[in-house]
């Protein structure tokens, strides 16, 4: 079946979602005519005015609870429209997967724009860091609105690169005014020395940016240290030296791994701790599904004591 792209837009409640879709809506560079589904999963103040769209070619369908969605349900929607494409405004209280686990099979999300309220945004992630970890870690665009001038963009930026390295942020300002982010994140270790030393601290960072880009440690040298895992098959002469990683909670504890060559696999103790150094290609392996990714091969493999702490965070 033809692919059919989605444009998911998320943000809680009064962040600003539905005025944003409505002018895209309105402007012809992005409704040239296309037949387009918009499913709203969240009504606030704001209402949707079809009557100023360049075309009469946008249906609305309105989800109460996402229990209620299947596949098949959202399908006959598009088939009903004939739609081309799919516009969606999703609720801030529910993970964004809660929707895209029910989209049928040819549906495939094209953009995902994440509205954050700046006066209220800090809190929500003082006291719902989970659900602003998932808006901000699956987001390509993190817009901060209501932002007043002069005000400090720090906190902001902070909170949306140390989830998402790669997000573009722009600030929305009261006065009507737009700025692009432009701060650079000089990384906490010197990509460009001989042996690329990673502090205890610095584990998370170091392996998001290293699964996000591999290829910029092609043929580097890295020392780290780790905890001893195996491999899920157990390959013999291969491990996986690694930590633990909190996202946002105890909950999404996770260990975040490399696959590593070790002639001496054999010797390690599981669980243990070890200063690992090892020289990085960019390349395929099964880990990741044929995917490119990060595979290690050890120089020298190490005891440590344990790190302090012994779970790590970005």
């Amino acid at each position: 079946m033809k692919t059919v792209p989605v444009y998911a837009f998320t943000g809680f409640l009064e962040s600003g979602k539905t005025k944003f879709i409505q002018e895209t809506l309105e402007d012809p560079r992005f409704n040239s005519g296309e037949r387009t589904l918009l499913i709203v999963c969240e009504e606030g103040e704001e209402e949707y005015d079809f009557s100023t769209y360049p075309h009469k070619n946008v249906w609305k369908e309105v989800v109460e609870e996402y229990d209620d969605l299947t596949p098949e349900k959202l399908q006959g929607w598009q088939k009903q429209y004939k739609a081309q494409r799919v516009v969606v405004e999703l609720n801030g209280m529910q993970p964004a997967g809660a929707f895209y686990e029910k989209m049928p099979e040819n549906w495939e999300i094209a953009q995902e724009v994440f509205f954050a309220d700046a006066r209220s945004i800090l809190n929500f992630n003082a006291n719902m860091r989970s659900l602003v970890v998932d808006k901000l870690q699956g987001c390509e665009l993190v817009v901060f609105n209501r932002m007043e001038k002069g005000q400090d963009v720090m906190p902001y930026h902070k909170l949306a690169r140390a989830l998402n390295r790669r997000v573009d942020i722009i600030y929305d300002y009261t006065d009507g005014t737009t700025q692009f982010d432009e701060i650079e994140d000089p990384l906490p270790f010197d990509i460009t020395a001989d042996t690329i030393e990673i502090n205890d601290d610095d584990y998370a960072i170091w392996y998001r940016d290293i699964a996000e880009e591999s290829q910029k440690y092609d043929g580097k040298n890295v020392r780290f240290k780790a905890q001893v895992a195996n491999l899920r098959r157990g390959v013999q002469g291969w491990f996986a030296p690694g930590r633990f990683v909190m996202t946002c909670c105890v909950e999404d504890i996770e260990f975040m791994a490399i696959p590593c060559k070790y002639d001496r696999c054999e010797e390690l103790t599981m669980r243990s701790w070890v200063w690992v150094t090892a020289h990085v290609e960019s390349k395929a392996h099964n880990l990741y599904h044929g995917e490119v990714g990060p595979v290690l091969t050890a120089l020298s493999v190490e005891p440590a004591d344990a790190a302090e702490p012994d779970v790590c965070t970005f």
